[in-house]
């Protein structure tokens, strides 16, 4: 073979070769894994919903990495300002709790916009607050605790909310205004370390989802006094709901939601919300998400943003008819 031809050869292959990095470039790209960023410790309400996704998710992706990531404090504000700042390929979502609608009316200067900031993708699910006692505190219901506290000093009982602002922050203070019984507000960094509160009796009650206390009803290590939804939930039967404990009106709803970085793209956005959609129509999935407390809602972008934008005006509104303290 003359050496021209060799010459040629060897560039051909050079070609191939860089052709193939090229090539190969996006296809490592798409492997990358989707990391799904929980503003909250392990053992809260939307980590647990998060972990049960992830493995039927990671399906629908045809095998690509799910990974769940908790970036808790602050709020929420820490892992909502890292995804905010996320790169916006639609390989980081942020799984939003309560907060993302409140933070706005309690927190005058976030370090991001939520209202510009993100993409939604889909409201995932919904859950009442539960009311969940250390079994020391008095009674068997909320009126039964209620009329036992009245009689003690105020602040003699105090509840456990995942930080200043939260929903389990506005509610409880909404029922202390309508019942007048004072109960002393301690936020902690999380659904799994209030519980723990609770459970070791740093902290008299919290008010957090079905499937955040669960485990503990079960133990008999937290007795629940009283469910904010506008029905009782089927897995506890006897226990009233807030409106029916003479309070009509009273729910409050927790729920969750999945946003990415703005400028994500729009075919990447509706991609994302069909694969959710998927996930949570599949029969094995709504078991057990409903089997955990939650309510699917599987919503689009679009309803998501309306939803968000009625949370914000009703706790702008009660925050400013109300003399709440929002001092961290």
């Amino acid at each position: 073979m003359n050496h021209g031809i060799k010459r040629g050869l060897a560039a051909l292959c050079m070609l191939s070769a860089t052709a193939g990095a090229f090539i190969a470039a996006p296809a490592a790209a798409e492997e990358r894994p989707l990391v799904l960023v929980v503003p909250y410790p392990p053992g809260g309400s939307t980590d647990i919903l998060a972990r049960i996704l992830q493995p039927r998710l990671s399906q629908q992706l045809g095998g690509r990495a799910v990974v769940v990531e908790n970036r808790p404090g602050a709020a929420s504000q820490i892992a909502t300002a890292f995804v905010a700042r996320a790169e916006p390929d639609g390989n980081t979502l942020l799984v939003s709790f309560d907060n993302h609608g409140i933070n706005p009316a309690v927190k005058p200067k976030l370090p991001y916009d939520t209202f510009k900031d993100f993409v939604a993708i889909s409201q995932t699910v919904r859950f009442p607050l539960v009311l969940g006692a250390n079994p020391s505190v008095p009674g068997d219901n909320l009126n039964e605790f209620l009329a036992a506290a009245a009689k003690q000093p105020p602040n003699k009982f105090n509840y456990a909310s995942t930080g200043v602002g939260s929903l389990n922050h506005l509610a409880p203070e909404e029922l202390k205004r309508l019942s007048k019984v004072e109960l002393l507000h301690v936020p902690y960094g999380g659904g799994g370390p209030a519980i723990q509160a609770v459970v070791g009796g740093q902290a008299s009650m919290t008010w957090l989802s079905f499937a955040a206390l669960r485990g503990q009803i079960q133990a008999g290590k937290i007795k629940p006094l009283a469910v904010a939804g506008d029905k009782r939930l089927p897995d506890l039967p006897n226990v009233p709901t807030v409106a029916e404990s003479g309070f009509p009106g009273f729910v409050a709803y927790s729920w969750s939601g999945m946003f990415a970085p703005k400028g994500t793209p729009e075919a990447t956005v509706k991609k994302l919300t069909a694969d959710f959609k998927a996930v949570l129509a599949d029969p094995e999935i709504r078991k057990k998400v409903t089997d955990a407390g939650f309510e699917i809602v599987a919503s689009d972008g679009p309803a998501l943003d309306a939803y968000v934008k009625s949370e914000y005006d009703r706790w702008s509104a009660f925050i400013k008819s109300s003399n709440i303290n929002l001092d961290n």
